[in-house]
């Protein structure tokens, strides 16, 4: 090579090291599939009366659920869960990001300690992009309920999960906060799941106001009669994952375990 083809050549090798590298984002890891869990986990209390978060987080790992609504979570609540913030314990465990509603929100025993709470959580294993709590209808001598509701980053795509935990006391208290869950989830197209200890049956008016609206998993994809209630020989289905149209039903089942004392309920779904 001449001398001055080879100055050439040094001078736009130099050139093409200064010139800045332009990182190019990675496209988002499509997601065709997601896994589901609702679990009413009664504080970490198990049937034998022990409060075992560690138990609880085993139940959750082992069912593989990328999402997954709680109900009767204690934070900071009461000795009888020692004072544990169980959401943020339980998330951190399972290496999920998390939220917490607090449908109970009480002063503390003592001045500077935090507030006892009491309420549900959502687990993800996806980005939670947004997220809110909204109180519902509350009947004298009932305890106050709530829909929380995350919107997923699920492979470049909104997902929209709600979690609840409906009245104990009557139907008719029932009925209405379901007339208020389909008011709040009403005007968004993006595809929902609605997860929870509803306490009525499928057959009852205020789960048919929510079937009238979103698809009821189990009976689409289960197997037997789906009973979740009470964990130790369950009677009555009253844990429920319901979906939107935009998401298809692969599988639904009820793991055994006496964790708590209702059964959890894993799903899974396409997302089309």
């Amino acid at each position: 090579m001449r001398k001055s083809s080879r100055r050439l050549f040094a001078v736009l090798t130099g050139l093409l090291l200064l010139t800045p590298t332009v990182a190019v984002a990675a496209p988002a890891r499509e997601v065709s599939a997601l896994s589901v869990l609702t679990y009413n986990i009664h504080h970490g209390a198990g049937v034998d009366g022990v409060v075992n978060l560690e138990r609880i987080a085993g139940v959750i790992s082992q069912s593989g659920a990328d999402v997954v609504g709680l109900q009767e979570v204690d934070v900071h609540f009461d000795a009888r869960s020692n004072w544990v913030d169980q959401a943020a314990w339980l998330a951190n465990r399972l290496g999920m990001e998390y939220r917490f509603a607090a449908n109970l929100d009480q002063p503390p025993v003592n001045e500077g300690e935090p507030r006892r709470q009491y309420g549900t959580a959502i687990l993800s294993k996806y980005p939670i992009k947004d997220f809110s709590n909204t109180l519902l209808p509350l009947y004298a001598g009932s305890e106050q309920r709530g829909l929380a509701v995350a919107t997923l980053d699920v492979g470049g795509r909104d997902v929209r999960f709600a979690n609840t935990h409906l009245s104990k006391l009557t139907s008719a208290e029932r009925v209405e906060q379901a007339q208020k869950i389909v008011q709040l989830l009403s005007g968004s197209t993006a595809p929902t799941l609605l997860v929870g200890d509803l306490n009525g049956v499928p057959t009852s008016p205020e789960i048919k106001t929510l079937t009238a609206v979103w698809a009821d998993t189990w009976a689409e994809v289960g197997f037997g009669l789906g009973f979740t209630n009470p964990s130790l020989l369950p009677t009555s289905r009253i844990d429920f994952t319901l979906h939107s149209s935009a998401l298809k039903a692969k599988t639904a089942k009820t793991p055994s375990t006496l964790a708590s004392d209702h059964l959890p309920l894993a799903t899974t779904f396409d997302l089309g």
